[in-house]
């Protein structure tokens, strides 16, 4: 439970301080270790709608959402993100939405070892192009619409609005309960990582 104070503290400007191994030496400041940001998703809700707004503009879902054009319309959703593009249960895509959506699909996996960070920043400036389109509303989903599409948007708001992997998670949480596999993590763990060391190298 200290942990998990801790790394809600840190959302406020606080450094947490890691001894995790497993962490990059180079890095100056510390990230959480992959057991800690574990925790910190199991705080709080334990459940969510097939579509939670997690950022203005910004829902994130599940396929029973993605896959009713009607809602989408009543939504006013104009771009969806699919990250699970190709596979078993998400066939949509730019022919099943037609020329009212603009589609992105992203062929995800929800496995540890599958390479998500290859698509981070493609799928973060999808993201960035729609919110700034005026009265743009995106949807990002996968499957169940709390791993693949959730670390996508986690990663965006990394990327573009230079977030910690824990203000990020702290953000979406907020709205909506998810829980990337523990190689996403991981993978964000790094991203989180090199952006810090990016920022650092400016200042």
């Amino acid at each position: 439970e200290r942990k998990v104070s801790l790394l809600m503290t840190m959302a406020e400007g606080d450094v947490l301080l890691s001894k995790d191994p497993e962490a990059s030496e180079s890095c100056t400041a510390e990230v959480p270790t992959v057991k800690d940001l574990e925790q910190l998703l199991d705080t709080g809700r334990s459940s969510c709608n097939h579509t939670d707004e997690v950022w203005p503009n910004l829902f994130l879902g599940d396929l029973v959402t993605a896959h009713n054009r009607f809602v989408l319309w009543k939504m006013g959703i104009t771009h969806v993100l699919n990250a699970a593009h190709g596979t078993m249960f998400c066939q949509g895509g730019q022919d099943f939405y037609g020329t009212t959506i603009e589609y992105y699909g992203v062929p995800a996996y929800d496995l540890p070892d599958f390479d998500i960070s290859q698509y981070f920043s493609s799928a973060a400036e999808f993201i960035h192009k729609a919110l700034n389109t005026p009265g743009a509303k995106i949807l990002v989903h996968c499957a169940v619409g709390i791993s693949r599409s959730a670390s996508l948007v986690l990663a965006y708001l990394m990327i573009n609005h230079h977030l910690s992997l824990v203000e990020a998670i702290k953000a979406v949480k907020e709205h909506r309960w998810i829980s990337p596999n523990r190689g996403f993590l991981k993978q964000l763990q790094n991203l989180d990582i090199q952006l810090r060391q990016t920022r650092d190298s400016l200042y």
